[in-house]
């Protein structure tokens, strides 16, 4: 059953929340992040890309540049831009887009948990993207990026959650994208007796986003665990920073394909190949795709709806993603694309880009565009609860957690 423990909050001081929140580090390119760093000395993306702090071409990798993001922190609390909890709590942590939101327990799991699977993954890791956040982490010792998780709806979580929301907010604010967040901590000895006992009943959770940083964070536990060879299970190293939320408040957005050329066919031939596989009917302006099985491809200048013909469906948990079908029955095949991870003639577009992007790609540096319905949260459980693994860029979920809102120290 799933530990999720209160834990000792370091957090931006009253006043300073809006310009510490950052988008997550892993959403900027390197140039993006020098620009958006420089933009405010306050911003956590100084800390989550150290690399900012020297010229851009230095060795972003190099200890002292780690050791830079342990400095930043560590002045940001001696400047009282942070301040460090005393005693142990929960805290939640709202998000509000276009009027939806969502609202996750701010908490540590353990780490354990995720070597033993009761917190599942559905992606592959890549040690290479894995080895940055170690060193960030471990130079830190604290967790300053939170793992995406989420569970299958508690009642009484839910119980807790609407009362610790009907008090005032330790913080609030819109941050430039128009999204809402608002904060709360879990206090009260009941409520997170209740909360922690809860998620003790549960025996699933899911990583939603964030598998490199959960990766990299339990890396460093065990080597923290192989430092101390006495540690007896309670110390901060054990736990990994976490936001859990109840599957029926999140939404994932579509994940959308582009592809640099044809292979070699123009698009009448291509055209034709699709047809094989698929059900076509030109549009006549841009459309989403309405329903699983079904995608709009974007070729030239005019649109189609594409749906699955029923000898290519599957209900195998993976097989039958409509990612997988694309995949499976048209990029490989057809435009020769084996290994979507690293073959570089095809590009991922995030679906809160809209189709615009999908034309604009097309019309630059692309021969076709394909916008897909999005994956399902009952989907990516099911992929989970089967210890498979989904295609790279199956799922994008809005809105993006904030780094720097919270942070979980593993030793002082």
């Amino acid at each position: 059953m799933a530990d999720i423990k209160p834990f000792q909050c370091i957090h931006p001081d009253e006043g300073f929340y809006s310009r510490v929140a950052a988008l997550p580090y892993d959403v900027y390119n390197r140039k993006e992040a020098y620009v958006e760093a420089a933009k405010d000395r306050l911003s956590f993306l100084n800390i989550d890309r150290p690399e900012t702090q020297f010229g851009e071409t230095a060795d972003m990798y190099a200890p002292e540049v780690y050791q830079k993001a342990h400095d930043l922190l560590q002045e940001r609390i001696r400047e009282g831009v942070f301040v460090r909890e005393e005693r142990a709590a929960y805290y939640l942590y709202e998000l509000t887009m276009n009027g939806r939101s969502q609202t996750g327990l701010v908490a540590c799991a353990s780490i354990d948990d995720y070597v033993n699977n009761v917190i599942k993954k559905h992606e592959n890791t890549r040690a290479e993207k894995e080895a940055d956040r170690i060193r960030h982490v471990d130079a830190c010792s604290a967790q300053t990026g939170p793992i995406f998780l989420a569970y299958r709806r508690n009642e009484q979580i839910q119980k807790v959650t609407a009362q610790v929301k009907k008090n005032a907010p330790m913080f609030a604010f819109t941050s430039e994208d128009g999204i809402t967040h608002r904060g709360w901590c879990v206090f009260d000895e009941a409520d997170i007796c209740a909360v922690w006992k809860a998620f003790g009943g549960i025996s699933d959770i899911y990583i939603a986003d964030g598998h490199h940083r959960a990766a990299s964070a339990v890396r460093v536990g065990l080597k923290r665990r192989a430092q101390h060879p006495d540690y007896d299970g309670s110390e901060e190293f054990n736990y990994f920073l976490s936001i859990l939320f109840p599957d029926d408040e999140l939404m994932i957005m579509d994940y959308n394909r582009v592809v640099k050329d044809l292979n070699g066919m123009s698009s009448e031939a291509f055209l034709e190949k699709v047809k094989e596989k698929f059900i076509v009917q030109e549009c006549r302006t841009s459309e989403k795709p309405e329903k699983k099985g079904t995608m709009t491809m974007y070729l030239g200048d005019t649109w189609y709806h594409l749906s699955v013909r029923e000898e290519y469906c599957s209900s195998d948990p993976v097989d039958g993603l409509d990612v997988s079908v694309l995949q499976k029955e048209l990029l490989e095949p057809v435009l020769g694309i084996t290994d979507p991870k690293t073959d570089k003639r095809i590009d991922f577009i995030g679906g809160i880009r809209g189709l615009t992007e999908l034309e604009r790609r097309v019309h630059t540096d692309c021969a076709v565009a394909f916008a897909m319905y999005p994956t399902s949260i009952t989907e990516l459980f099911a992929v989970a609860d089967a210890g498979l693994l989904m295609p790279p860029k199956s799922t994008w979920f809005e809105p993006k957690l904030r780094s720097g809102l919270f942070i979980h120290e593993i030793e002082r």
